[in-house]
C-alpha cells in the first residue's frame, strides 16, 4: 500500500514552493519594471549568485529582456557592501542557510533599504517569519540535491518573472491603504504605524537615519542612545523604539 501521508507532505511542499515563486517573480518583475537593479549574494554557495546573476543579465531567448544584477563577493561584509550600493527600490537576493548570521542582519534591514528581499535556501529550519519579503525554502538537508534544486528555483524565478513582463497589467503597483476614498488619504492604522530606519550617526538627541525615503534627522531622546548601523522604528520624527530581529520580542 502506497504511503498516501508522504505523498501529501510532498504534494503540499511542491505547491507551497510554486506559491512563493509566483509571489516572488510578480513582486520582482514590477522592480524591474521599475528600474531595480538586483543584487545577488551567497557567501557558502559563491557560484550561486553569480550564476542567478548571469541569468537575469543574459538572457538566452531571444527578444527577452536583460535585466540589471550584480554579484556581491563572498568575502565582502555585505551589510557594508549592500548599504553602499543598494537604492530604494532595488532588489536583494540571497541564497543560504537558515542561520547564517551575515544574511539574517542583511535582510533585517531591507525595509530601512526600501528593497524586496527574496530568500533562497533549504533544510529542516526556514529562516524566521518576517525575515525577508518573500522566502524560497526546500526542506531537503542534502547539500548536493539541495544545490541541483536552487538552479531549478532561480531558472524558474527568471521564467516567471518574463511571464509578467508579458502582462503589463500586472505590473501596476498595489494600490497604497485609503480610509475615504479619497486619492492620496491614508487610513489611521497606516498613519500611527513605526517606519523602520537604520541610523547613520548620532549627535546628542538626535540621530540622522537612513529610510526608504532618504535620509532624515529624528529625536532619538525616547530610547537608549543608538549606534550607527542599528534599526528603529520612527514615528512623527521620533524613535519610538530599537527594531529587533524578526521572531524576538522588544
Amino acid at each position: 500500500m502506497a504511503d498516501t501521508t508522504q505523498t501529501v507532505t510532498v504534494t503540499d511542499e511542491v505547491g507551497g514552493v510554486a506559491q512563493d515563486l509566483a509571489r516572488a517573480s510578480l513582486a520582482m518583475a514590477r522592480r524591474f519594471s521599475a528600474g531595480a537593479t538586483m543584487w545577488c549574494a551567497s557567501p557558502n554557495w559563491p557560484f550561486h549568485a553569480h550564476h542567478v546573476a548571469v541569468e537575469f543579465v543574459h538572457p538566452v531567448i531571444m527578444g527577452k529582456r536583460a535585466l540589471p544584477a550584480v554579484t556581491v563577493p563572498p568575502a565582502a561584509d555585505m551589510v557594508a557592501s549592500l548599504r553602499a550600493s543598494v537604492v530604494p527600490g532595488d532588489i536583494v537576493l540571497v541564497l543560504a542557510d537558515a542561520d547564517d548570521a551575515r544574511v539574517v542582519e542583511t535582510m533585517r534591514r531591507g525595509a530601512a533599504w526600501g528593497v524586496e528581499t527574496v530568500w533562497i535556501g533549504a533544510g529542516k529550519h526556514r529562516p524566521a517569519p518576517g525575515s525577508a519579503n518573500h522566502v524560497i525554502w526546500l526542506h531537503t538537508e542534502d547539500p548536493l540535491e539541495a544545490s541541483e534544486l536552487f538552479v531549478r528555483i532561480y531558472h524558474l524565478l527568471w521564467e516567471l518573472t518574463h511571464v509578467c513582463f508579458e502582462h503589463p497589467g500586472l505590473l501596476k503597483p498595489e494600490p497604497e491603504c485609503t480610509s475615504t476614498g479619497e486619492v492620496g488619504s491614508v487610513c489611521i492604522t497606516c498613519s500611527d504605524e513605526g517606519r523602520p530606519a537604520e541610523v547613520v550617526s548620532v549627535d546628542g538627541d538626535e540621530a540622522l537615519v537612513r529610510t526608504p525615503e532618504g535620509q532624515e534627522h529624528i529625536d532619538v531622546s525616547l530610547i537608549d542612545p543608538p549606534a550607527p548601523g542599528d534599526l528603529v522604528l520612527v514615528h512623527a520624527g521620533f524613535a519610538i523604539t530599537a527594531a529587533t530581529e524578526p521572531g524576538r520580542s522588544v
